[in-house]
């Protein structure tokens, strides 16, 4: 996530879909029509946390796919259709994920679902949506198994149905390896939360990390309900790593740091996307200066497209900031609306045209608010452009944007 500008926003869902649906009434199979004019209509879901911890990341994910679907809509995108958000709150908890998914896959107007935050819900929502035919495009999911398979060396895609605007741990994690190991960081310690998203990305940092000539001294996990780790800042401590890599989010990050500084491990704690997050500083405290994280694409406003995306944002006036997957939400419910302009064109209702969603999104290719937006045989993106923050003086400042090598 690069140093995105903050915006705030604010339509509550439920508004925003009285809107939309004044615009027309719809049929059981999601087709139908305004008053008279003949409009069909199709529904782009959104499964994300928008209560709890993660809300802050989930509330930006739904607010950008509503911004890309009022933009469309403004545009009359898609001749005869309009298109509506449906958000579904996971909690990003898995279970709750599953059944968002289950809920979306149930609405016949349902094509298309931006989500989700977390890998581990990912797991539980891709064959529910896959079974429908229904695709799938996450902002921010980056564990490697959910386009390659469980067999990294020999991947094959699980789900024809997935896709994802964000790279993937297996470049993120080396990519932060490479970072520490080029600052004459040559000891590390690592702690993951043991969720699918925190343990991919320290196993694929401490592959890079050791390939280059680094030593892991200490290998530890915290449980993400518990929010005092002093045991395991202890168990790290003697070791005296030169900076600590965790895998997990912020809402234990930002306390695992303040703890690491109040018991004189003065070094970095460096992470993923997962803690590019103002609420990150907040948490870990004005100790948190020095800390890191890297995440995908250049810093949104550096881009002509991003800082319109920005702008564009803020004057819609959402309560809550696009924050770190903002940009790459955008991008994936404009990806899906571009498949739309094909699949939707001669399709009596959006049911119908779900097979030809997936074939158009295969092919996709566009420049985004995030850089070229296109997919690779396994539904990944084919950009891998990272960046790496470091907090100074209580905000994320970019400290290098590089293509992974």
């Amino acid at each position: 996530m690069q140093q995105r500008s903050i915006m705030r926003v604010g339509v509550p869902i439920a508004i925003a879909a009285l809107a939309l649906s004044a615009c027309g009434s719809r049929s059981d199979s999601g087709g139908t029509s305004s008053a008279g004019s003949g409009t069909k209509t199709a529904k782009i879901g959104v499964i994300a946390p928008l209560t709890g911890d993660l809300s802050a990341l989930g509330k930006g994910i739904q607010h950008s796919v509503e911004l890309a679907v009022k933009q469309a809509n403004d545009s009359n995108a898609i001749p005869g259709w309009k298109l509506e958000v449906s958000a579904q709150d996971d909690e990003a908890k898995a279970d709750v994920g599953k059944n968002a998914a289950t809920k979306l896959a149930a609405d016949d107007a349902v094509i298309g679902v931006v989500g989700t935050l977390n890998s581990s819900v990912a797991q539980q929502t891709q064959p529910i949506l896959n079974t429908a035919k229904i695709a799938q495009v996450s902002p921010a999911n980056t564990n490697p198994t959910l386009t390659k398979g469980a067999d990294l060396a020999n991947p094959k895609r699980p789900y024809a149905n997935y896709f994802r605007t964000c790279t993937t741990d297996a470049v993120q994690g080396p990519f932060a390896a490479q970072y520490l190991l080029g600052q004459g960081i040559k000891k590390v310690a690592t702690i993951h939360d043991k969720k699918a998203y925190g343990q991919g990305l320290v196993e694929a940092f401490t592959a890079e990390f050791v390939k280059g000539g680094g030593t892991v001294v200490s290998a530890q996990t915290i449980n993400p309900d518990e929010s005092n780790y002093q045991s395991v800042v202890s168990a790290i401590a003697p070791s005296a790593p030169g900076a600590v890599y965790y895998g997990g989010e912020y809402p234990q990050a930002g306390p695992l740091s303040k703890q690491m500084k109040a018991a004189g491990l003065n070094v970095p704690l460096m992470g993923g996307d997962g803690i590019y997050d103002p609420k990150y500083i907040e948490l870990a405290g004005t100790t948190s200066n020095g800390d890191l994280a890297t995440s995908v694409g250049a810093p949104t406003d550096s881009t002509a497209a991003g800082k319109k995306f920005l702008e564009e944002y803020a004057a819609a006036k959402y309560a809550e900031p696009a924050a770190a997957y903002g940009g790459y939400a955008y991008d994936a419910a404009n990806a899906i609306i571009n498949a739309l302009k094909v699949s939707l064109k001669s399709a009596s209702d959006a049911k119908s045209a779900r097979d030809a969603t997936l074939t158009a999104l295969g092919s996709v290719s566009f420049e985004g608010v995030t850089g070229k937006v296109s997919f690779d045989q396994y539904g990944d993106a084919t950009a891998k452009v990272l960046t790496v923050y470091k907090v100074d003086a209580g905000k994320w400042i970019a400290s290098k944007t590089d293509t992974f090598k």
